[in-house]
């Protein structure tokens, strides 16, 4: 269990220019066909323990998941859109094989649905904030600094408005 780390931290992106977001989930339409959408939804903590296990494959830090209803979303970070991309492509990684067999499946019947967005930030265009807690999100897959000043508000972090006080 993450340690709670007091007082206001952001994220510290480095010299990294960007970072890639990554959302990816699945959505049970018939939860009585469990036989459909169980493999679909087995298939996502093999995956997540795979790219944890060899940090250099690019994901950040660890990804969270989070059940709302019938939808499961995982978020993820990863260092480059061709970390995901290899990843996403590597024919003796979890992903590949996985994907060609819902194809195979239950593409097309309905049962279960899947989804991802990708996106790719600057990292000058990203901000966090995490106030007594474990670091979480971005700050949480990266690393943290305080909040010294001059970056007090989101407006400040981001650059728009210099020196912006709360």
């Amino acid at each position: 269990m993450a340690s709670v780390v007091n007082g206001r931290r952001t994220s510290d992106l480095g010299d990294r220019e960007t970072v890639v977001v990554f959302l990816i989930g699945m959505r049970v339409n018939r939860l009585w066909e469990f036989w459909s959408w169980m493999p679909v939804l087995a298939a996502m903590p093999r995956m997540i323990l795979e790219l944890a296990k060899d940090p250099s494959r690019g994901l950040l830090g660890r990804p969270r998941t989070f059940i709302s209803g019938r939808v499961v979303m995982v978020v993820q970070y990863w260092n480059s859109f061709g970390d995901l991309e290899r990843y996403a492509r590597d024919p003796k990684a979890q992903h590949l094989p996985a994907w060609r067999a819902f194809n195979r499946r239950v593409r097309d019947n309905g049962s279960v649905g899947i989804f991802h967005e990708t996106y790719r930030v600057a990292a000058a265009a990203a901000e966090t904030i995490c106030v007594n807690m474990p670091p979480f999100g971005l700050a949480g897959a990266t690393a943290t600094i305080p909040i010294t000043a001059g970056r007090h508000t989101a407006a400040a972090r981001l650059g728009v408005r210099p020196g912006d006080v709360a």
